[in-house]
């Protein structure tokens, strides 16, 4: 799996999501509530590693989590719980992800549920139990929490985004191509580097039907550009139903559009692993 960090400088972009062992997008993990900015403190011991007396516990695990020292990261975090008697539910969310970058899924769910224990309106954790649930292939499960988040924050793009992949790898395609797009209509970058939110990993070796389905969701909201580049993909991967794509109303939107012209006039040769 290929994992790409999103927006450099954000303080979600410190976290990595998870690369899943099956094929399709892996979750986006989120941290804190909506987007962070690094602390000052944390950039700072980040350009010089020598001045860190002043950090707290929780910044001295952010910079652990930066430079991918994870278990040090998991000790700090819960130093910083136990200072805090244990209530502080951002706290928990990050150890809970400092947990899922381990793998060690178990103990990331516990950590999540404990911060919905104390603040069961924390939208951001309720979304990283669905990505625990999702990784463990265990979409239906996963779905009711990533619907939770976004009743709480139904403008985050990632929530959206991870959404849409369970329903995807539940072969409910028509769900999956709606939260796709009402997640491109929040961030239409939030696949790309410059997203706003989270961190997503874009996989190789993904089911060829997850690049026409992307495509279809650019398409439907006119990002030509984008439609196209996966529609090729998915091509490439040895998707080959060209009525599908004619006679789909999202592609009819970009009909015109001189690279999809070329693409469906001179379809790429399968590329055979």
């Amino acid at each position: 799996m290929k994992l790409q960090m999103l927006r450099t400088g954000s303080f979600a972009a410190i976290f990595l999501a998870v690369a899943a062992a099956f094929w399709g997008a892996a979750p986006a993990i989120v941290t804190g509530r909506g987007v962070e900015q690094t602390p000052p403190a944390v950039e700072s011991a980040l350009a010089h590693p020598t001045q860190t007396k002043q950090l707290t516990l929780e910044e001295r695990a952010d910079i652990f989590m930066a430079r991918k020292n994870y278990e040090d990261a998991t000790d700090y975090y819960y130093r910083a719980l136990k200072l805090s008697s244990f209530k502080n539910p951002v706290v928990w969310n990050k150890l809970g992800i400092s947990y899922q970058v381990q793998n060690k899924f178990s103990s990331a769910q516990k950590a999540y549920s404990n911060a919905v224990r104390v603040d069961k309106n924390f939208p951001e954790a309720l979304n990283n139990i669905g990505t625990v649930y999702c990784m463990e292939k265990k979409y239906g499960k996963s779905i009711k929490y990533y619907q939770r988040a976004i009743e709480l924050m139904g403008n985050n793009a990632s929530f959206h985004l991870n959404l849409g992949t369970s329903y995807y790898h539940m072969k409910k395609f028509d769900l999956a191509v709606a939260e796709y797009r009402t997640a491109l209509g929040i961030d239409p970058k939030v696949m790309a580097q410059e997203s706003a939110v989270g961190t997503v990993v874009h996989a190789s070796g993904a089911d060829v039907e997850f690049y026409f389905y992307l495509a279809k969701a650019f398409a439907s909201i006119g990002d030509a550009d984008d439609a196209v580049r996966y529609l090729r993909r998915a091509l490439e991967d040895g998707f080959s139903d060209p009525k599908k794509i004619g006679d789909d109303p999202d592609f009819t939107k970009i009909s015109n559009y001189p690279a999809f012209v070329e693409l469906m006039r001179n379809p790429p040769v399968a590329i055979k692993d």
